[in-house]
């Protein structure tokens, strides 16, 4: 109750250079998240960065603000949103700083997570496809909480944009955070959402999906087992399943990613753990 009512205490700061959410949020780097000031005219504004909508929130109020996921790819350098409000439509900008990613050397005993044969990447194709439409959802709705729970109480084993090597061969960039914690151990969601896809993919194992609201959408993957259904609406806090070792993983571990605007970016920020 105490963190509920703090949490609501943060949203209803005044949203100037250096309020809460700014401090919190805005780690403008690639994989980060840039936090824009949209002014404090009436009405609802909406924002769009690279041609998408992003999460736009409300303090008490006072301002409205842009919470805009920043790709792993960005450089560095001056970007663009696109705000519209009833004054008319406005382009406003941010710069995007420079961040260096650590890497990590993984080996696996199963060669075809490496290097998949023609079957696996007709399968692997298809799964891509499904969790593509599920990142790109944007759903009316301001997220329950900005200031996250940690969905596990545990060490992170490896961090976000991690540059991943596979016995040696260089692969996509680690796209969340992994907790060490032992197989069977709950997973909680860090808020309030509804399911929207569930599956059992060949990289991701067993996967959950929730939808936070507008965009700000968590993916947790490797379960051991799924607790949840397609579509059920969960308060912040509910188990959505159990840690394990499915899919391409090494051993039991929690691996989460978060989504905004249809952008991987840095879980650590939502939870106070960012590295700059």
């Amino acid at each position: 109750m105490r963190l509920l009512l703090f949490c609501l205490f943060c949203l209803a700061l005044p949203a100037h250079a250096d309020s809460y959410i700014s401090r919190l949020l805005n780690k403008p780097v690639p994989g980060g998240v840039a936090v824009i000031d949209l002014g404090a005219g009436t009405g609802t504004p909406t924002a769009t960065y690279q041609g998408k909508p992003v999460l736009v929130v409300h303090e008490q109020g006072q301002r409205w603000l842009a919470i805009v996921g920043v790709p792993l790819t960005s450089k560095a350098g001056p970007q663009n949103i696109v705000a519209t409000d009833a004054s008319g439509i406005r382009t406003l900008s941010f710069n995007v700083g420079s961040k260096r990613y650590a890497e990590q050397r993984i080996t696996l005993k199963n060669q075809r997570q490496v290097n998949p044969n023609p079957a696996d990447l007709k399968r692997i194709e298809k799964e891509l496809a499904e969790q593509t439409r599920a990142y790109q959802r944007f759903s009316p709705g301001t997220p329950s909480n900005l200031l996250l729970d940690k969905p596990v109480n545990g060490p992170l084993s490896s961090r976000f944009g991690v540059r991943r090597f596979f016995n040696g061969e260089e692969r996509n960039p680690h796209s969340g955070l992994d907790f060490a914690v032992g197989a069977g151990t709950p997973i909680k969601t860090p808020a309030a959402g509804k399911v929207i896809l569930i599956g059992n993919y060949f990289f991701n194992g067993n996967t959950v999906f929730v939808d936070h609201g507008q965009g700000f959408i968590s993916m947790f993957c490797h379960m051991s087992k799924i607790d949840v259904k397609l579509g059920q609406q969960l308060a912040r806090g509910a188990v959505v399943g159990k840690v394990g070792s499915t899919g391409r993983a090494t051993g039991p571990h929690m691996h989460w990613n978060i989504s905004l605007n249809d952008v991987r970016v840095d879980p650590a920020i939502f939870i106070g753990a960012f590295e700059p």
